[in-house]
Parts: structure tokens; C-alpha cells; sequence
């Protein structure tokens, strides 16, 4: 049976804009503030590091590591609170994640750090049907490097999965991550347009999560 592997935020919970204000929280104090443009076509699939480290960059100020992990540590509760506050899962996704499972083992891989990811799992009463979780934490490098999906793929052998697996992502850097691991990618525009999924090279591009059929997932 084919394995599934999900990335998290704007796949199965709708909180992107909950992390841009987040960002935008503990950035300014350094005179920087993001607007959603900037942030879906930049940062997408960047974890927290990832996007600091850019937007440092990118605004040419000082780039030093210990003022990523500063900035890192200041969000997480910030961006907890403002999730707590403003849950929200997509239509359709935890009856999608909870069929998955009964098909099959079902992975989370994600740039989220991982107390986010159960946080929002254990609010959609799911957390069973996730056999592992690979966040942040965990990746030497984020999407679009495969190393989060090559460990996803780790954890399958762990499990002595051997059917194959299929992702779900929502942006280019998530498609490119997963299809630089050898792994078919299905991807739902929620936060990307089809157009932008396609051209990044999905294997098939859906609306809603509702159109993501076994047949199709399971190509």
C-alpha cells in the first residue's frame, strides 16, 4: 500500500497567515515587516531559521546565527497564541489524513517546529493516525533540499514500509524537495495557484482536498 506524506501548514491547517504575523511580530523591532506577497513567493517553504536567515539577508542587515535562534525561539509562543486563538483546518483534511491511515502509514514532513505540528494534530483529535513527524528540528536543511523527505523516507524503512509513498504539498519548494527525493508529489492550491504547482513540477495538481482521491493519490 502507498505510503502518505504530508506537509502541514496550508496543506492541512490554514496557518500561513497565523506564521506571517507571527514573523511580523518579532521582526518589528528591526524595522522590517513582510507583506503576504512577499512572504508566499520568498519564504513559502522555508522553516522559521530559513526565513530569517533570507530576510536578514535580504534587507542587508547583520546576518548572524545567533540572532536566527533568538528570533526562532521569540516566535514559536507567539505564533502558539495567535494559532490557539485562530484555528482553522481545511475542508476535508482530517477526513483525508484519517483515510490515509486506515490505507496505510501516513507521515508528517514539515518546515513546522514539532510541538506546532501536534498542537494542531491533538486539536483534530489525529495524532494516533500519524505514524511520525519530521519537523524542523529534525532536517539538516529545509525545502526545497530533499532532506526532510529523504528522512520521511528513513522513517518508512524504520517501519519496514516497502509500498511506495505519495506527497501532499502546497508550494514549489515543498514539490521541489519532495521530487529531488525520487518521490510522485500531488499538490492542492491553497496557498500557490495550479498553474504555479504545475510549472514546479507536480505530478497532479488539485482545488480542494476534497479531489484528492485514492486512485488518484495512488496514481
Amino acid at each position: 500500500m502507498v505510503a502518505t506524506l504530508f506537509d502541514f501548514d496550508g496543506v492541512l491547517v490554514d496557518s500561513e497567515p497565523v506564521h506571517l504575523a507571527a514573523f511580523n511580530d518579532v521582526l518589528a523591532p528591526r524595522g522590517i515587516q513582510l507583506d503576504e506577497r512577499e512572504y508566499l513567493d520568498r519564504y513559502l517553504s522555508l522553516d522559521d531559521a530559513g526565513v530569517f536567515r533570507n530576510v536578514l539577508s535580504h534587507r542587508q542587515q547583520t546576518l548572524r546565527e545567533e540572532d536566527v535562534r533568538a528570533l526562532v525561539v521569540a516566535k514559536h509562543p507567539r505564533f502558539l497564541a495567535r494559532f490557539a486563538n485562530s484555528f482553522r483546518v481545511f475542508p476535508g483534511a482530517a477526513a483525508l489524513l484519517a483515510r490515509r491511515a486506515e490505507r496505510g502509514v501516513v507521515g508528517i514532513v514539515s518546515g513546522a517546529l514539532e510541538e506546532e505540528i501536534s498542537f494542531a494534530l491533538d486539536r483534530m483529535g489525529l495524532r494516533s493516525a500519524v505514524s511520525f513527524i519530521v519537523s524542523a528540528e529534525r532536517t539538516p536543511a529545509p525545502k526545497p533540499d530533499p532532506a526532510p523527505y529523504l528522512l520521511g523516507l528513513d522513517e518508512l524503512r524504520r517501519l519496514g514500509h516497502e509500498g511506495g509513498a505519495v506527497v501532499i504539498e502546497d508550494s514549489p519548494g515543498g514539490i521541489a524537495s519532495a521530487r529531488a527525493a525520487g518521490l510522485r508529489c500531488v499538490a492542492v492550491a491553497h496557498s500557490c495557484s495550479q498553474e504555479e504547482l504545475t510549472r514546479a513540477g507536480a505530478d497532479a495538481v488539485v482545488d480542494a482536498l476534497d479531489s484528492l482521491t485514492d486512485a488518484l493519490l495512488e496514481g
